[in-house]
């Protein structure tokens, strides 16, 4: 799949202060309510950050993965928030997974577009003031989007994925895969319904940075 950013805007997106490098470390199962998933832990030498993949089925076996790249989000995910779409994509996502019985969910930890979640928190409180996602993280001295999508890499190459059918809304994460080598085969849209507390928000992403809804 080509998309319509170059090169710079994938880097743009993908590239920070850390590295790519991670360590595997161990697996275990994990029950959930839609199936039992395969945990898989990585820990980043460099910062001491750590990440986990999710896998279902057989998925080194050279066939495109249905896939999500979800970065933590403590207030969505863990807290129910309504200020964003996060943790209802990451509930369809390991549904969709579930439901194909086979696939692959990566979560990093890169909270708040990279900014850590106490910066996230003082970006709300400018949104509450009435900037939007992006002015609120500029006004705190930050990128519009920080994370670093090269974690995956390692995570993909010890898993044996080479090809993606890739669930995301961000054309910037597809050119972020594909500058690192993966091969996208398919977009599948994550469409979350909307709700008086994420509508701007959402209209944001849409706007200034690309999100397809």
């Amino acid at each position: 799949m080509n998309t319509s950013l170059t090169a710079a805007d994938a880097v743009a997106v993908s590239d920070s202060p850390s590295d790519s490098d991670l360590d595997y470390v161990v697996s275990c199962h994990l029950p959930t309510p839609w199936a039992t998933f395969r945990l898989h832990a990585f820990v980043e030498p460099s910062t001491g950050k750590e990440h986990v993949a999710l896998t279902l089925g057989d998925i080194a076996d050279g066939k495109p993965v249905l896939s999500r790249i979800h970065s933590e989000c403590l207030t969505g995910d863990g807290l129910f928030s309504l200020r964003c779409d996060c943790g209802p994509q990451l509930e369809a996502a390991l549904r969709m997974i579930a439901e194909e019985g086979r696939g692959a969910l990566f979560y990093l930890r890169q909270e708040g577009r990279g900014i850590g979640l106490v910066n996230k928190i003082r970006a709300y409180q400018l949104q509450d003031a009435g900037a939007d996602t992006v002015e609120a993280n500029e006004a705190l001295g930050f990128k519009a989007d920080q994370r670093n999508y090269k974690l995956c890499l390692p995570m993909l190459q010890h898993l044996q994925i080479s090809t993606l059918r890739l669930m995301t809304n961000n054309p910037r994460k597809i050119a972020a895969m594909e500058q690192i080598g993966m091969k996208i085969a398919e977009r599948v849209p994550l469409i979350i319904t909307r709700n008086p507390f994420n509508d701007r928000y959402l209209t944001t992403k849409a706007v200034k940075l690309g999100h397809l809804f």
